[in-house]
């Protein structure tokens, strides 16, 4: 007796369609020009917008004044908020990093994974992810539950 096996090599709908969605995200991941494909615009692209628009307008009916006027103001406010944006992060550093100094000589909780060590804090690091040394092993500031006073 012979058996014959037939396998099935057609795709779904739902596999062909998974299949582009895999295919379509890989393809935008890749990088054009050397430039990588990004989910929203800064303020660079928004002046080479602006630059664009403005070298190819009609010479006869040029853009009103103030609408461009409107469109400096709109890329003047966007390079302050970015500006803004830096200095917050800026600032957000140094407080938790102050925050750190202040746990020098502290007994704290810290907690690795649900596992919790108490002890007394005897250095930090700076930077944007300050460290507190506890004994010989430094801990992220987000891993400290609590701190008791002196």
């Amino acid at each position: 007796m012979e058996s014959s096996v037939q396998l099935n090599t057609a795709m779904s709908p739902q596999e062909k369609a998974k299949l582009n969605m895999q295919v379509d995200t890989f393809n935008k991941s890749l990088a054009v020009n050397g430039r990588q494909a990004q989910q929203s615009l800064g303020k660079d692209d928004f002046l080479k917008l602006l630059i664009t628009q403005l070298s190819n307008q009609d010479p006869t009916s040029p853009m009103d004044n103030t609408q461009f006027i409107a469109q400096m103001a709109q890329f003047s406010s966007l390079e302050q908020m970015t500006n803004m944006n830096q200095e917050f992060g800026k600032l957000n550093n140094m407080l938790v990093s102050s925050q750190a100094v202040g746990t020098i000589g502290k007994t704290v909780d810290v907690d690795v994974g649900g596992v919790k060590t108490t002890g007394t804090v005897d250095a930090v690091t700076y930077g944007n992810n300050p460290q507190v040394r506890i004994g010989n092993m430094y801990y992220d500031m987000k891993q400290i539950s609590a701190v008791y006073g002196e």
